[in-house]
């Protein structure tokens, strides 16, 4: 499936071209939410064997876009991000952070992103969506094909499924932004959101499995067979399943032919995120310092590298010749759901990742405010008198 020659070629290529495009001696500190263990040492290594020396803080000190926002913005020390999604680069590129700013930067491989991009400012590196899986086999439907309108569909399904455990993480923001996209009214005052879609998402939250603090996402449940469907990442997927009987009695088989699993036919479609990399102004930084970390982001979203990345970690590119040198014609399936982030929100004329991006503050603090997703259960919170409640209150942030 994978054209594996012609990608080892042309990754060598850009690595010795690549060697004397810039001064040494600089390191670029960077700060992302992409960020898994694997990740940052895959990348370390590849950026200097490529000649440039990078510093980026593994999940373990960093943790998920507000953790990765919040540290650059405090440090002050980044020349640049990668990775968040739609909503936080429109809050960093429309000024909301005070010690953050993006300039202008139009990279090699503009051309190739398609409509992954903020002209001028930063470009798409990597596709992401969320899904929603379930078990066919005994520890599921038993055969029963899943065939959902909307996503919160699930809570009437009848069957068991995952909800995550706490609502900050990109992860979890993702899937409850999937949850409420059938549910947006501009007139509501609880955050553009109906209050259906509020009663909709507390029955997910109270009749949801979280397992408490041992799944960190919905894999491992699904995995050991806790539930009859879950909620997962793309890129994450294949690899996970792969090396599923390693965590299970009872494994998902099957990645790229399922054999006792499948994707949930939602007709919504799925909410797709870009990842993006964008360059920050840097106080005190050279001329030429600034032009190698150019050097370094143009490398790090050309097609070669990109491919290698999706290779290595199971996803896909936005660069469309990265798509070509990793699958060719053999896109996965979790790559072709048509993405709803992308479609306009009736009464307004933004698209629904904008939309989200407009009033995801409000969602997290009606969900604080409120106690949605409490981790264990022996401490479920009551549920909200939703014909009294104060929405001008609850979207505001708890003091």
């Amino acid at each position: 499936m994978k054209k594996i020659f012609a990608l080892v070629l042309a990754l060598c290529m850009v690595l010795a071209l690549s060697a004397s495009a810039f001064a040494d001696g600089y390191t670029i500190r960077i700060y992302s939410n992409s960020n898994s263990t694997e990740r940052t040492t895959w990348l370390i290594n590849e950026a200097k064997a490529a000649g440039f020396d990078i510093s980026i803080d593994d999940n373990s000190v960093i943790s998920g876009d507000t953790a990765a926002v919040q540290a650059a913005n405090e440090n002050k020390d980044g020349d640049l991000i990668f990775g968040l999604n739609e909503t936080r680069w429109g809050q960093l590129i429309n000024g909301q952070y005070e010690n953050l700013s993006i300039i202008d930067w139009t990279p090699s491989w503009a051309d190739q992103v398609g409509e992954y991009k903020y002209d001028g400012k930063a470009w798409g590196i990597v596709i992401q969506n969320v899904l929603m899986l379930y078990r066919n086999d005994e520890l599921g439907t038993n055969g029963e094909e899943l065939h959902f309108d909307h996503w919160a569909d699930v809570i009437n399904s009848g069957y068991t499924w995952y909800r995550q455990n706490k609502i900050g993480g990109t992860t979890n923001a993702n899937i409850n932004s999937a949850m409420l996209y059938a549910f947006t009214d501009p007139e509501s005052p609880a955050g553009g959101i109906s209050i259906d879609g509020w009663k909709a998402l507390w029955k997910f939250c109270a009749d949801g499995k979280s397992g408490g603090d041992d799944y960190k996402y919905g894999f491992d449940p699904l995995n050991k067979g806790d539930v009859a469907i879950s909620e997962f990442y793309s890129s994450a997927l294949y690899g996970k399943i792969d090396a599923a009987a390693d965590s299970s009695e009872h494994p998902l088989l099957g990645a790229l032919e399922p054999e006792n699993w499948a994707l949930v036919d939602i007709a919504d479609g799925t909410y797709y995120i870009a990842e993006y990399i964008g360059l920050l102004d840097k106080a005190g930084r050279t001329e030429e310092e600034t032009e190698t970390v150019k050097a370094f982001a143009d490398w790090f979203g050309s097609a070669e590298l990109q491919a290698a990345w999706a290779e290595e970690f199971d996803s896909v590119p936005c660069n469309k010749e990265a798509v070509d040198l990793v699958y060719g014609e053999d896109v996965p399936e979790i790559y072709l759901i048509p993405n709803f982030a992308l479609s306009t929100v009736e009464g307004t004329d933004m698209t629904y990742a904008a939309y989200v991006a407009a009033h995801s503050a409000e969602w997290t603090n009606i969900m604080t405010n409120l106690g949605f997703y409490w981790a264990d259960a022996s401490d479920a919170r009551p549920e909200p008198d939703w014909d009294n409640l104060d929405w001008a209150t609850l979207t505001q942030k708890a003091a």
